[in-house]
């Protein structure tokens, strides 16, 4: 993660607002967000399906126009410098298609062809770990292959600043990390990215700053580490008693050390700042008043614990929500 970015902007937009017609009148996809992204950093739009991250990225790609508010990008505006801007960014969309009847290296020589300048294709395999497929038609790798492939070709251009649509969605665990791996080196030569992704760990293991989006507005802003902080706890106790009785809210968020209690249909989850004050005095509560503990573990307070207290619910209850 590149620690230090520079305070030049890459990125700026104002009163950012999306607008469609739909059978119940308008839709706000977007609704008025305001953000500044800094050249070197990986900058992260974290939030749910149907948040307003894709359309965000696109109306910053030039892909979409916005209905009202204002963007900058690398200084420029779309409308304006729109052969400029495409010569200096780099995108890989949601979802990619190839033509699966060419090879890794032959798509990448026809995204090469569409800049000016740039670097060979050769290089771009090397830094996504491609090389040993570069004879490789497109339509025989493996859907983690095919993720690097689209961050290739994103990266062929020698961008000044690079755009990553959920890259890992639907990725297996091994070829989530390898695209991670990939992010970072990314990062560490101080290239700008900008990242949607909906997996709290992804942004906190990649990002420099993250902007939590829900309903087409930025809710939370800073580092992982800042907005972690907010909560007032380092860990979380969940836990679950089974004689169908839950205890009082009002009692457990009054127990020493618990910052916050929270109660859903999986259980109940305490926000401590202390674990070894705080579970000694829940079990003392939880026996005295009569309740079987069924479960109780511990962890590191995460993003997704921001996003619940922000909100009232977890990311993966909006799941289901159209994109």
């Amino acid at each position: 993660m590149n620690s230090k970015p520079s305070r030049t902007l890459a990125i700026r937009c104002q009163g950012l607002r999306k607008q469609y017609k739909s059978r119940a009148g308008v839709v706000d996809a977007v609704n008025g967000l305001d953000l500044d992204v800094y050249q070197g950093e990986c900058f992260g739009l974290l939030g749910p399906n149907g948040a307003g991250k894709t359309t965000t990225i696109e109306i910053l790609e030039g892909i979409l126009e916005a209905t009202i508010g204002s963007v900058e990008v690398l200084g420029m505006r779309w409308g304006d410098d729109d052969d400029a801007l495409r010569q200096r960014i780099g995108i890989s969309l949601q979802e990619t298609r190839f033509p699966e009847k060419l090879s890794v290296y032959e798509t990448l020589v026809l995204f090469r062809s569409f800049y000016r300048k740039g670097i060979e294709p050769a290089q771009a395999m090397e830094e996504v770990e491609l090389t040993e497929k570069a004879k490789a038609w497109v339509g025989k790798l493996s859907g983690g292959q095919r993720q690097r492939l689209a961050v290739a070709c994103a990266l062929v251009g020698d961008p000044d600043l690079l755009f990553l649509d959920e890259p890992t969605t639907g990725l297996d665990p091994q070829s989530r990390r390898q695209l991670w791996t990939i992010i970072r080196a990314l990062g560490a030569k101080g290239r700008t990215t900008l990242i949607t992704t909906h997996y709290m760990d992804e942004a906190e293991r990649l990002c420099d700053r993250v902007a939590v989006v829900d309903h087409g507005k930025v809710i939370a802003l800073g580092s992982p580490g800042e907005l972690i902080s907010t909560l007032g706890g380092e860990h979380v106790i969940e836990f679950a008693v089974g004689n169908g009785q839950r205890p009082s809210m009002d009692d457990l968020a009054g127990l020493p050390a618990v910052r916050e209690a929270r109660s859903d249909a999986t259980g109940i989850s305490l926000t401590v700042s202390e674990p070894h004050v705080a579970i000694p005095a829940l079990l003392q509560l939880l026996q005295a008043n009569g309740h079987v503990l069924s479960r109780l573990t511990t962890r590191h307070v995460s993003l997704e614990d921001v996003f619940v207290h922000l909100t009232g619910r977890h990311l993966r209850d909006d799941e289901v929500s159209p994109a």
